[in-house]
């Protein structure tokens, strides 16, 4: 039957026969370079005979033993445990003291009260029942609140004065991507621009049709709260003394060169719609009139406070840097800190904090990372334990045939 012909082979009709019409064995021929005329140009990609090419360089091939994986546990959890020790100790040794404030503007008005324990957290060295006062606040204003707290001993610097937020979610897609780069750059923007582009819906005012500057939900929602310098009001030696805080160099190394003053026309501009009315002293003045002429021109090149909060935090609670002092020792005494209250967190169900804390080589006050290793060496030291003892009891010959799966399954059968 013609169904098992061999290719090539002689068919029955009248087109294979020699001679014939279709050209006989001349036709074959053809065929045959036709494709071998086809087939040189793959031939061409071949890749050069070399070690490399061929995947012929020489490996290493390691066979795990029970010889070499059980020592490799214990190893691993010796050198694992006294790191996470060290990283842990070095985090202890640093100081830090935070209070909610959330409440503090809610207070009857210059009703100085003790706060709840559970506004506030006492991470400090040397503090007992002894030399501890709870701390108290007192709202003196309409968006004016003072805290006191007590410092039992002395701090040394560089210290660093922190605001914290919970249940604030800078990490949501649309809000880390909300501003313009070029803007912020000083590069001109027009409204229209803004508006097509990232900064939508903050990128255009509509009753006046002006550039929002800076735009985006990033600047609109700028933090706003102001935090006076530390007032040590009682001390064993002396009183009334300002601890004098630094705002310059809170941002990270190179964050300035992401910001630069605008060279667009001042009367082409409008602030976000948060900024205007604003009573802090950081953006201008209760009537929103600040972008009347130059001097009174928003200048991100100059607003390290702005520039950190422009870089949005990964997690829902993050702490961002305020003020810093990186000579003076704070002193053990009473404190007063005055704080103008403007920005609202309770619409999220959010708090907002003071954190006042030194550092370490290791940085913070976080012993997540001392914990994990330390965690991670008790694991793989037990694993280890556990492997020795099944080994110990029931040794497996290394290369047993019997094992394999196709000999495991003849022996089932």
């Amino acid at each position: 039957m013609a169904i098992f012909n061999r290719r090539g082979a002689t068919d029955a009709g009248p087109a294979s026969k020699p001679g014939g019409p279709a050209g006989g064995a001349g036709a074959a021929d053809n065929d045959t370079d036709s494709v071998i005329k086809e087939k040189k140009p793959f031939a061409q990609r071949k890749p050069a005979n070399t070690a490399f090419k061929q995947q012929r360089l020489k490996a290493w091939q390691p066979i795990l033993t029970p010889r070499s994986v059980l020592p490799t546990f214990f190893v691993l959890g010796l050198i694992f445990a006294p790191i996470g020790a060290v990283l842990y100790y070095f985090s202890s040794t640093v100081s830090e003291l935070t209070i909610d404030y959330t409440e503090c503007i809610s207070l009857p008005l210059n009703e100085d009260q003790a706060i709840p324990s559970s506004k506030y957290s006492y991470q400090l060295h040397d503090i007992s029942s002894s030399n501890f006062q709870q701390p108290r606040w007192t709202r003196t204003g309409e968006n004016a609140c003072q805290v006191f707290f007590w410092i039992p001993t002395d701090l040394d610097p560089p210290l660093f004065l922190y605001y914290k937020l919970t249940n604030y979610y800078q990490n949501h897609r649309r809000y880390v991507k909300s501003l313009d780069t070029q803007q912020l750059l000083g590069e001109v923007r027009t409204a229209d621009d803004l508006q097509g582009g990232q900064c939508k819906p903050v990128g255009k005012d509509d009753a006046t049709g002006k550039a929002i500057y800076p735009c985006g939900l990033i600047a609109n929602s700028v933090f706003n709260d102001t935090f006076g310098d530390p007032i040590l009001l009682t001390s064993s030696t002396s009183q009334n003394v300002t601890y004098a805080m630094s705002e310059r160099g809170i941002v990270w190394p190179g964050e300035k060169d992401k910001y630069k003053r605008t060279t667009m026309d001042p009367s082409q501009l409008i602030p976000p719609p948060y900024w205007r009315g604003a009573t802090g002293e950081r953006y201008g003045k209760p009537s929103g009139e600040y972008f009347a002429n130059g001097s009174n021109l928003f200048d991100p090149s100059q607003d390290e406070h702005f520039m950190v909060w422009m870089r949005t935090a990964g997690l829902p609670t993050f702490r961002k840097l305020y003020k810093r002092n990186d000579a003076d020792v704070l002193r053990a005494g009473y404190y007063r800190l005055d704080i103008t209250d403007n920005y609202p967190v309770t619409m999220f169900k959010g708090t907002k904090s003071i954190v006042i804390s030194t550092v370490s080589w290791v940085g913070g006050r976080n012993p997540f990372l001392g914990i994990a290793y330390i965690v991670v060496a008790g694991l793989l030291i037990l694993l280890g334990l556990v492997f020795t003892a099944n080994h110990l009891v029931r040794p497996r010959r290394l290369g047993d045939m019997s094992l394999l799966s196709w000999n495991a399954e003849e022996g089932g059968r």
